[in-house]
């Protein structure tokens, strides 16, 4: 019987072991897609509780609480005390086993606070007063809890209007952690509400000093923040979105609808599809001149409880999988791009693991030779970010593509304690390679060969991908 959570955790094999241990543990972190608020790293924020870094935005724990029974002040309250919401927590943590909560909610405890004990109603109050007395100290600061995962690069998620006035003072300030930002410009194609788009534009035109009235003077506005985020670091684009948009259209067409929209009338579904597909294009040849590499995120259904939306707000607990027939609609996109020869590098991730084969296949189709692993499936994302879907993301790949070539893992999380997710992934990846080797499927004398691929898929592969 093996302990929960040794130095052994996942790594099933004495081969997987000493992949983790002699070369995946080692690598520095680059998470290039995160939700950290920068302000936060701009001015070293000390946090005041462990619910406050722990529980805060955190809506998988949200949904579990409320899964567990309990009440919603627990979770969102403003009138419930930090360790209130705390001691719910903890009751509901042992009702979390066989979900990702309990390795991750144990892993962070562990490598965030040295603290090795289950958390549960009965140690609740312990761990909390000992890891909120040490998050008082200068050793757990923002930027220092960064500096104890050996974190050598983040990338936050910024809209096109965001000053990034925090990631120009952190650069300023010296610190050697890279903050960069990504552009999202997810409003400027979000027309379905006329009135918060005409909004969106007039915070753009504001912004950028461009007088927007028009279609182009809506890609000018847009073109001159692409250009101030690549002034400040920036090398990636990143898109939420529920499908892929590749419908066909004129740039007369374009041009009457953002004239119908910005004057206040609903689009058709047709009118916004199509308005979707033309800044999604414009936007990617933008990315691709400047030599960024854009990733799409698509397949969630958002805010499906309306009742709870309206009270909470988004990204609140409320989203799921989605169901989409996208394949088509992707290859079209992509295909629109690289017969023009802008298809800049490119990261797909999904989340919906129906679709993992059809990503693995689909990127095959755009990869040109003019560097390694041009078009990525991106790591499990999401719902999809455990060991299950980390080992079905990676099957899929390994069988329809080149594992070897893959740019890893991330966070995609607003906490500061999220970074064992790397360390999750990376046993999850060594016990993945060291089963195929003690099972004969990849010959043993080509360790090193294996190890040194472990060390790219962890950290170099990123590296030299985005030329952080």
């Amino acid at each position: 019987m093996k302990n929960f959570l040794d130095e052994n955790f996942l790594l099933q094999t004495d081969t997987a072991q000493k992949l983790y241990h002699e070369h995946a543990a080692k690598m520095p972190i680059i998470d290039y897609h995160c939700h950290l608020i920068p302000s936060m790293v701009a001015n070293d924020h000390q946090f005041k509780t462990l619910t406050e870094i722990w529980l805060g935005g955190d809506h998988y724990k949200w949904r579990a609480m409320r899964t567990n029974g309990i009440d919603e002040k627990y979770c969102t309250g403003k009138d419930t005390s930090d360790w209130e919401k705390f001691e719910k927590w903890a009751e509901t943590v042992p009702y979390t086993m066989r979900n990702p909560l309990y390795h991750w909610t144990h892993l962070e405890l562990k490598t965030g606070f040295g603290i090795e004990k289950l958390l549960s109603p009965t140690t609740a109050r312990d761990i909390y007063d000992e890891c909120t007395a040490k998050l008082q100290t200068p050793e757990y600061s923002a930027r220092n809890i960064m500096r104890k995962y050996n974190v050598e690069a983040v990338c936050t998620t910024d809209d096109p209007v965001d000053t990034l006035e925090h990631h120009i003072k952190t650069r300023k300030d010296g610190f050697e952690i890279k903050m960069l930002p990504t552009w999202r410009p997810d409003k400027a194609i979000a027309v379905e509400v006329p009135a918060n788009f005409r909004a969106y534009m007039e915070q753009l035109s504001a912004v950028s000093g461009v007088n927007i009235s028009s279609y182009d003077d809506m890609l000018s506005a847009l073109r001159k923040r692409h250009d101030f985020f690549a002034e400040q670091g920036c090398k990636l684009s990143d898109h939420g979105t529920e499908e892929f948009y590749a419908e066909d259209y004129t740039d007369a067409e374009i041009k009457a609808i953002f004239n119908k929209v910005y004057g206040g009338k609903e689009l058709t579904k047709q009118e916004i599809l199509q308005f979707k597909s033309a800044v999604m294009v414009e936007g990617a040849i933008m990315d691709w001149e400047k030599g960024w590499t854009q990733q799409f995120h698509y397949g969630v259904i958002r805010n499906n409880n309306t009742r709870l939306f309206s009270a909470l707000g988004p990204d609140t607990g409320f989203d799921s999988i989605g169901t989409f027939q996208t394949a088509k609609a992707m290859a079209k996109f992509l295909d629109r791009l690289d017969t023009n020869d802008k298809l800049a590098k490119t990261i797909i991730y999904n989340l919906n693991p129906s679709d993992n084969e059809m990503i693995a296949t689909m990127i095959g189709c755009f990869q040109d030779g003019t560097l390694a692993g041009k078009i990525q499936f991106g790591s499990g994302w999401w719902f999809l970010d455990q060991k299950d879907g980390m080992e079905k993301q990676m099957n899929a790949l390994s069988v329809l593509g080149l594992l070897s070539r893959f740019v890893g893992m991330l966070t995609d999380s607003r906490s500061f304690l999220s970074y064992p997710r790397h360390e999750y992934f990376r046993r999850t990846l060594c016990n993945l390679l060291g089963d195929d080797v003690e099972k004969g499927l990849l010959p043993h004398q080509e360790l090193p060969f294996i190890g040194r691929m472990v060390e790219n898929i962890s950290y170099n592969n990123a590296k030299e991908f985005f030329k952080f």
